[in-house]
């Protein structure tokens, strides 16, 4: 084989790969993009479009099913206490696991390979089957219907993502920079603090919007053990089983939105993670 026709096949091989990696990235966006964007589309469409043959693809800014929700009973209340629940899980999921996750990357101790382990088994419990155990509990507690309640119970969710994520963020972190800073004067807590913390922030960050979604995500828990305190899912989830199409994808459109606007609003963070974000 010639150096040429060695050059050649380098060269196919090479656009080859660019084309599997556009046309991957061009399918992931559309995977992710036009689901929303119909969603989109039949929201801020009229009931008659809706229910149409063919569906259209550009929406006509009819904004009667949003309206329908901005003036129905209950529905700001449910969204705000999905607000309060979604920021107490992460709140408490970071406050609970990042320390978790930063004696796991430092130090020894028997059995840390079980207890790692374990951890991630604790989401093999399907909801459903603690959903009696919990509700008896929360109601001699008086924890039952209540946004704290809830908030509690999707932190149990998020901690085991939580802590494995700020495992393997502490883990790429050389414990060589906390020793220097101990060396210079620091303690413990300060090295954590100065040296640490800035550095895997971001990473801190992605973690507790993971937290975020899965508490604005759950529905089940928060249909059990809420009456009156709903949350937004828990909310549409009563009100749309029967309700016309084109008002569940309003409720679907609702549901969204807000987790969207928190996403964007701190990718910056999430996309450091990765290291990629533009500084």
């Amino acid at each position: 084989m010639t150096d040429a026709t060695v050059m050649d096949v380098s060269t196919d091989t090479r656009k080859s790969g660019r084309f599997l990696y556009v046309a991957s990235v061009v399918f992931l966006c559309a995977w992710v993009i036009v689901p929303i964007y119909f969603l989109l589309v039949n929201t801020l469409s009229s009931p008659e479009t809706v229910n149409s043959f063919p569906k259209s693809f550009v929406p006509e800014f009819d904004f009667g099913s949003l309206a329908f929700f901005a003036g129905f009973a209950g529905m700001l209340t449910a969204l705000k206490n999905s607000i309060i629940v979604a920021l107490m899980t992460m709140i408490m999921s970071i406050i609970i696991g990042a320390p978790a996750g930063y004696a796991l990357s430092r130090f020894d101790f028997p059995g840390k390979g079980l207890f790692r382990l374990l951890i991630l088994l604790t989401r093999a419990f399907p909801l459903p089957l603690l959903a009696l155990p919990l509700a008896v509990m929360f109601i001699q507690t008086g924890l039952d219907d209540t946004t704290f309640g809830l908030a509690l119970v999707h932190t149990t969710l998020a901690i085991p993502f939580a802590v494995l994520i700020t495992f393997s963020l502490f883990s790429g972190i050389p414990i060589e920079l906390e020793e220097a800073a101990w060396t210079l004067g620091c303690t413990r807590l300060t090295a954590f603090t100065k040296v640490v913390l800035p550095l895997i922030l971001p990473g801190i960050t992605a973690s507790a919007i993971f937290a975020f979604v899965i508490s604005w995500n759950e529905v089940f828990a928060a249909a059990v053990l809420t009456i009156e305190n709903r949350t937004l899912t828990a909310f549409l989830l009563q009100n749309l089983d029967t309700s016309p199409l084109h008002l569940k994808f309003a409720g679907g459109f609702i549901l969204v939105v807000p987790a969207l606007i928190f996403i964007f609003a701190v990718r910056k963070y999430l996309f450091a993670m990765w290291g990629i974000a533009n500084r």
